[in-house]
């Protein structure tokens, strides 16, 4: 007796290692399944409506505008971090410089000059 052919094709891949992995495993076997049923001509009005969403223009904005807001959020926690970095480092060279005059263990105010 000969083998039958499957008509699909057996993916054989390692199991993902990560949570995050896995989730990426299973959206591409959805859109693989996805894919399969519009060439097939078996999707449901809701996937193909989903999809042609997806390729409007309006989207295409809308996913434009979302990067474009997470560069400026990234841009203003880089700029925080390094203001606090550099304030921490302002703070380090006070220190040093009043180690360096004498001044180490006490504190220096303005105030205090004109009190004598």
């Amino acid at each position: 007796m000969a083998r039958a052919k499957k008509t699909e094709e057996v993916r054989k891949t390692r199991p993902p290692l990560t949570p995050e992995a896995r989730e990426s495993q299973l959206i591409s076997f959805a859109l693989d399944e996805v894919e399969k049923r519009i060439r097939d001509g078996t999707a449901s009005s809701q996937v193909l409506t989903h999809f042609l969403k997806l390729a409007s223009r309006n989207e295409q904005l809308k996913n434009e505008r979302l990067e474009e807001e997470n560069k400026m959020l990234r841009a203003k926690t880089k700029a925080l971090e390094a203001s606090v970095d550099s304030g921490e480092r302002y703070e380090a060279a006070l220190r040093a410089f009043r180690e360096y005059s004498g001044q180490a263990g006490q504190e220096y105010y303005e105030d205090d000059e004109n009190l004598q």
